[in-house]
């Protein structure tokens, strides 16, 4: 019987336009990155740039630390100490967890991992990294202004990252430039999830089915959603704050009829969902990495992809349990409480996913495994103690302790930051074209681990003996000296371990061994092409038969299957990584 030859399927290159040749399109300069449309090029920037802010927000919480670690002889006033803790957060969660794993990673591989050329609106995207940066100097910008209730002070937001009325409401004029910064910021926010939504669902390569996108584009795809969704509900909340601060209004002053409780619902309708912005990036860079460094396909793919659309959904359920202390009724606390614990299953089926793909694979303990495993440790602890936090009783025993501090930076820094650091290494080779240093890398990983485990796993027992939390200072007769003292010393531990990062990545980066095209054997087709890649991406791709197109590739180069050879690449070099995997991988 007559068959007939499957067609390869063929990205289509760039045709330059008359007068505009390849290489105007790869512009360099500074001029070319003020201006660049490029998805690549907003991606680093982004990363570097919000980077920056981290090591801000971490200088802010070494402030912290020194302010709490011994009583009754603060260096800090408490109005300062209050502005700097609420820029710490700020600048951590706005400025540095969600843009940069959006931003910074998305932009840069999401295009990459699907096959595309760029993102759906190349302008829009480099409009929604431009708002990003004036957004954080103006939230930053409030310790230039000084406040005139308070001599000598700044006037910087004060109210802490939630900013509740009525301390928005009445605070210095620093509190409305952070509440139009965050505003800015949540309008790049929506920008840019429109723009990931349209390019993911509209731009994947053919034969790039749902059920063959990697799971860091689901996760991407599902914190888009979040995005759309919640920000408008903290800008509206946002909003009627400003409106009360400038325009005599009483959204949220109970003596002019408002209801403080409203501004709650309306933040936490985001900032809840906002966790699992926080996260849910971070969990796709997590299921990429351990399959890569554990020689075996994700376990149960659907399984990951479906729970992570699920906590996308039931992520918009849960946010009143930031409230349970506020007298909502009864039946009002048990409902969020139920969700809270339902929204732990799919969370539950990840651990186990990923556990299973660790299990009986071939590990190879680089960087990014590492922090992989790092992040799979603390984050289940940060989980656990979150089911805790969910049960009412306890709650009202714990939430406005350092319990819930503990909670929240086992979630979002051991979570969030180990799997940041994870990604950051895995992609480095891609990046760059170079490889870093694993002795370094592996200093990194020890003294971070170490230093955060020191610094926050204290405060579980501070919280438990009702160390409270948003205070400047401490009766010695507590007993709470010690483990400040601890928390300190393991807080400065980070912040070295982050300098050996930052060495790291600036040596390597100028002089570090050259990576090739995929260095790791990877899985999905950003490792492809060159490394970094080149303008248009691809010169060719191959057909797309399953999650993992480059093991398919890496089968054909070995003479198991013809229909998944590319055609040869427009530039010289090779799109196919030289050194075949085993056929299993």
């Amino acid at each position: 019987m007559a068959t007939t030859a499957v067609p390869e399927v063929v990205a289509r290159p760039i045709k330059p336009t008359p007068g505009r040749s390849m290489a105007a399109l790869d512009r360099r300069g500074v001029g070319a990155w003020l201006t660049t449309t490029d998805h690549k090029k907003i991606g680093i920037l982004y990363i570097v740039s919000t980077f920056v802010f981290f090591v801000l927000g971490g200088l802010a919480a070494l402030l912290v630390r020194t302010q709490l670690a011994l009583p009754e002889a603060p260096p800090m006033q408490p109005e300062l100490y209050n502005q700097i803790f609420t820029m710490h957060a700020t600048v951590m969660i706005f400025l540095f967890i969600i843009p940069f794993g959006i931003g910074g990673l998305g932009n840069y591989f999401v295009p990459l991992m699907i096959g595309a050329r760029d993102m759906a609106f190349p302008k829009i995207n480099a409009l929604s990294f431009w708002m990003i940066l004036p957004a954080g100097l103006l939230i930053l910008s409030g310790f230039f202004f000084p406040d005139p209730t308070q001599k000598f002070a700044t006037g910087a937001a004060d109210a802490g990252w939630t900013s509740y009325p009525p301390l928005s409401a009445r605070g210095p004029f620093g509190q409305s430039l952070w509440l139009v910064g965050v505003l800015i910021l949540g309008s790049s926010s929506i920008l840019g999830s429109i723009n990931f939504l349209v390019t993911i669902l509209n731009m994947r390569t053919p034969g790039m089915t749902m059920h063959r996108i990697p799971l860091f584009v689901w996760a991407m795809l599902t914190t888009s959603f979040i995005q759309l969704i919640a920000t408008p509900a903290l800008a509206a909340a946002l909003l009627m704050v400003l409106a009360d601060r400038h325009l005599g209004t009483h959204f949220f002053d109970p003596t002019g009829g408002g209801d403080v409780l409203g501004y709650q619902h309306g933040f936490w309708f985001y900032s809840h969902p906002a966790v699992y912005i926080m996260i849910l990036p971070y969990f796709g860079i997590i299921s990429e990495v351990l399959q890569v460094f554990s020689r075996k396909p994700i376990f149960g793919y659907k399984a990951v992809a479906y729970s992570t659309a699920a906590i996308g959904v039931l992520g918009f359920l849960v946010w009143a349990h930031h409230m349970f202390t506020v007298g909502l009724p009864v039946i009002s606390q048990s409902f969020f409480m139920l969700m809270t614990m339902l929204i732990a299953i799919p969370t539950g089926i990840k651990i186990f996913n990923w556990a299973g793909t660790l299990w009986g694979g071939h590990l190879q303990f680089k960087a990014p495994l590492l922090f992989a495993l790092g992040f799979l440790t603390m984050f289940v602890i940060g989980g656990i103690s979150g089911v805790w936090a969910a049960v009412v009783p306890v709650d009202y025993e714990l939430h406005d302790t350092y319990f819930i501090v503990a909670h929240l930076h086992y979630v979002l820094f051991g979570g969030s930051v180990f799997a940041l650091f994870a990604g950051t290494y895995f992609w480095f080779p891609k990046l760059t074209g170079r490889l870093y240093s694993e002795g370094l890398a592996a200093w990194h990983f020890w003294l971070m681990l170490i230093g955060f485990n020191l610094t926050f796993f204290p405060m579980h027992i501070l919280g438990v003996m009702g160390m409270q939390r948003r205070i400047a200072t401490y009766p010695i007769e507590t007993g709470f000296l010690t483990l400040n003292v601890v928390e300190t010393i393991g807080a400065f531990m980070l912040g070295f371990s982050i300098l050996i990062f930052i060495w790291n990545a600036r040596v390597s980066w100028a002089r570090g061994a050259e990576a090739g095209n995929d260095p790791w054997l990877g899985n999905t087709l950003e490792w492809l092409t060159t490394s970094p890649p080149p303008v248009y991406n691809f010169g060719s791709l191959p057909r797309i038969r399953s999650e993992r197109p480059l093991r398919d590739l890496r089968l054909a180069a070995m003479g198991g299957d013809t229909l998944a050879r590319p055609r040869p690449a427009l530039e010289s070099g090779s799109d196919l990584e030289q050194s075949p995997a085993a056929p299993g991988h």
